[in-house]
């Protein structure tokens, strides 16, 4: 209905149903990386995807990505010990989200004009920044399964302000795709945090409720429907941070 948070979204409400944290984050991980692949598919018959900038990215977030669930394999004996550090990236991850799904608008409209030496620098440097991006991208949605969506679509247009939207949507769900399958066989291999049969019936119940929301989504203005979105996760960010 709103083409964006649906990945945001998924965790939080996995946890309000009662599946634990660290499976609710690896299951949410598989899921996201074969719901996106049909995407990837229709950007690259567009060509509205930029190869060189999902390498740069992804050269930094699954490497990133492979290290933090070995760590977590290593340092921690069970979920149970790396809990408060998922549901606190977690929180963090959903408010910067709902900050950049409030904010998109300014984003896009400012991003033509670097803000000062910091915008300058970053646009200057664009390529080692993209690499840092994926790093910080692999770390945190190892540990969250959020941001690999509208977060870095935000970094991608701040980045390359000249980069059609379309190809920012296309960039962003090509890393993306990879990104989530890594984490979450990794998840699935190293930490056993991964349900295939809610996996599954996550999967069953996606189909019929996309035709359901590409309906309603006519009926629905996004305008409405894209804020109230961002601040649910922005209240349920909030909550997994500081409570």
């Amino acid at each position: 209905m709103t083409g964006v948070g649906g990945g945001s979204l998924m965790t939080p409400l996995l946890i309000m149903f009662g599946i634990p944290y660290n499976v609710a984050i690896g299951t949410d991980l598989l899921y996201a990386s074969i719901t996106k692949s049909s995407g990837v598919i229709a950007h690259t018959r567009q060509n509205s995807v930029q190869w060189r900038l999902v390498g740069y990215l992804a050269a930094g977030s699954i490497p990133a990505s492979i290290v933090t669930v070995i760590l977590l394999n290593q340092v921690f004996t069970n979920a149970d010990e790396y809990k408060d550090l998922l549901t606190t990236s977690l929180g963090v991850m959903l408010i910067i989200t709902a900050i950049v799904i409030l904010f998109k608008r300014f984003l896009r409209d400012t991003s033509d004009r670097p803000h000062g030496p910091v915008g300058a620098f970053f646009q200057v440097h664009a390529t080692k920044v993209t690499f840092v991006v994926g790093i910080f991208l692999g770390i945190f949605v190892t540990l969250s399964s959020v941001g690999a969506g509208a977060f870095c679509a935000a970094l991608l247009m701040t980045l390359y302000p000249r980069l059609p939207a379309l190809h920012v949507i296309g960039t962003d769900i090509a890393h993306a795709v990879p990104l989530t399958l890594i984490a979450g066989l990794s998840h699935l291999f190293l930490l056993g945090n991964v349900d295939l049969v809610l996996l599954v019936s996550l999967l069953i119940g996606s189909l019929p409720a996309i035709h359901v929301g590409t309906k309603l989504a006519v009926r629905i203005p996004s305008r409405v429907l894209q804020p109230a979105l961002a601040l649910i996760l922005l209240g349920i960010g909030v909550k997994f941070t500081f409570y």
